[in-house]
């Protein structure tokens, strides 16, 4: 190659087809950003605007990601308490347990009926003081309360479903639920389901655990589920800083990736989804922080379990379908009206970031890019 390495080879051969491959109609080139990184070398092969600001869709969940994992642990649960009190009720606290489920109330209330408690003389409380009250995000289109996401709880189950609708008011509906769990167990309630906060006093009588926060991350950025990004922000922030909200969690999300070493000139995290308006990451940042995982084995793991694969599962199910990206390319996929994303590994040779933004975007061509992008990197020899 006349005394040229094989990386600047490569990145000669690769930069003007991946520059092409993100030229499409309908997605401007001076809203996207986008880099490709040799993960042997560490060397760029490809970077345009890699340090832009710019709405990163659900690829933000790549930091929840990051922080849940090495912050909480893999093995990290979940509990959710039953609580009797001096004053006959019976409290119902959540920590904050995206996965709580009427069978698990029904597994509660058998507990408490095998405790030797056979009446309740007071009220069933439920308490959702780990976390605040806020049910949504600083930034989110007020479409996205329920339709993208459930209200945000310490306690809630089933997503907050009862019956066909999705309750405005989570902890008060799973105490009503738990009542009804308590009677069908043999556990006379004198009184109703109200809020309220159990007195630090209040003796534990059952309890009940979330599946290892692994699980959780894997469904979360399998399917791009927001819901369980905002409340592992949350329990980032009450485990972390004591303060259960969204603005403690990112800041601890923030805090942990600056440690880690990535660039955050431009980045602004404000809520775990990726529904605000007010985030914003750069390709640069997102890159970096996948490097830094690929690079510990035990995050690597546990991280490419997660991603979606080309072709084959979650949101790539239908994408890069019978090319050289099918089952090779595992990414974590963004889509808001205002941002396309697309940021993962193309087999153990490559890591990338595609950003796009527009008002609105074309998902169909924003995709079209992405897809040819990590295409290429597949194909490449």
């Amino acid at each position: 190659m006349r005394g040229r390495t094989f990386a600047a080879a490569l990145l000669s051969a690769l930069a003007p087809q991946l520059d092409h491959a993100l030229r499409v109609p309908h997605v401007s080139l001076a809203s996207t950003g986008a880099v490709a990184v040799d993960l042997a070398s560490g060397q760029t092969l490809y970077a345009h605007n890699v340090s832009l600001p710019l709405l990163p869709a659900s690829n933000e969940k790549l930091t929840v990601t990051y922080a849940a994992l090495t912050a909480l642990g893999p093995g990290f649960r979940i509990e959710t308490d039953v609580l009797q009190d001096d004053a006959g009720d019976l409290i119902l606290k959540g920590y904050g347990d995206p996965t709580l489920s009427s069978a698990q109330l029904t597994v509660l209330a058998r507990q408490v009926r095998a405790a030797g408690i056979t009446a309740v003389h007071g009220a069933v409380v439920g308490d959702e003081s780990w976390f605040d009250t806020r049910r949504t995000a600083a930034g989110w289109k007020p479409a996205f309360y329920i339709e993208e996401s459930p209200p945000l709880s310490a306690l809630i189950v089933d997503r907050g479903r009862v019956g066909r609708t999705t309750s405005g008011d989570p902890a008060l509906a799973a105490a009503q639920l738990f009542r009804k769990a308590l009677v069908d167990a043999g556990v006379r309630v004198a009184r109703g389901a109200v809020h309220g906060v159990a007195p630090d006093d209040a003796q534990v009588v059952a309890s009940v655990d979330s599946p290892p926060l692994v699980s959780i991350v894997h469904w979360m950025d399998t399917v791009s589920d927001n819901f369980d990004a905002e409340m592992l922000l949350k329990e980032l922030g009450a485990v972390q800083a004591s303060t259960g909200t969204t603005a403690a969690g990112a800041g601890v999300v923030a805090g942990l990736l600056a440690q880690a070493g990535i660039p955050m000139a431009g980045v602004r995290l404000v809520d775990g989804s990726g529904l605000s308006l007010l985030d914003r990451l750069t390709p640069a940042a997102l890159a970096s922080l996948l490097t830094t995982m690929w690079n510990d084995p035990e995050l690597r793991l546990e991280l490419l379990s997660s991603l979606p694969v080309a072709g084959r599962t979650g949101t790539l199910h239908d994408r890069m379908l019978h090319d050289a990206a099918t089952g090779v390319v595992r990414a974590k996929t963004g889509t808001t009206s205002n941002a396309s994303a697309l940021s993962g590994f193309v087999g153990d040779r490559f890591v990338f970031s595609i950003l796009q933004n527009g008002y609105p975007i074309s998902w169909t061509w924003a995709r079209r890019a992405q897809d040819r992008f990590a295409s290429i990197l597949a194909s490449t020899p």
